[in-house]
């Protein structure tokens, strides 16, 4: 994601060479990504749902996720009794 961005505020500041408001253009993304982005991506990376395989940021959001995790798998075996029973043979 932020590679994009860059890319974009590159192309921006080129095109500002001809009118200068893509330049005010530019440094409003680059604004914008210092500001929300690189917050909102590392949470979403680190504490979101699926396996993205890094670390959480904190022992708190690991454990935030393995007990949602834990409840989802409780939820589905009480939902599906046959289907958890199977798999439990299988292991």
């Amino acid at each position: 994601m932020g590679t994009i961005l860059i890319a974009g505020t590159v192309v921006l500041v080129l095109l500002g060479f001809s009118n200068h408001v893509w330049w005010l253009a530019a440094a409003g993304v680059l604004f914008l990504y210092l500001q929300y982005g690189r917050d909102a991506s590392s949470s979403t990376s680190s504490g979101g749902g699926g396996s993205s395989g890094s670390m959480p940021a904190t022992y708190q959001a690991y454990r935030k996720r393995r007990d949602q995790q834990a409840k989802w798998e409780r939820r589905y075996r009480r939902e599906r009794p046959l289907e958890s029973r199977r798999q439990d043979r299988n292991k």
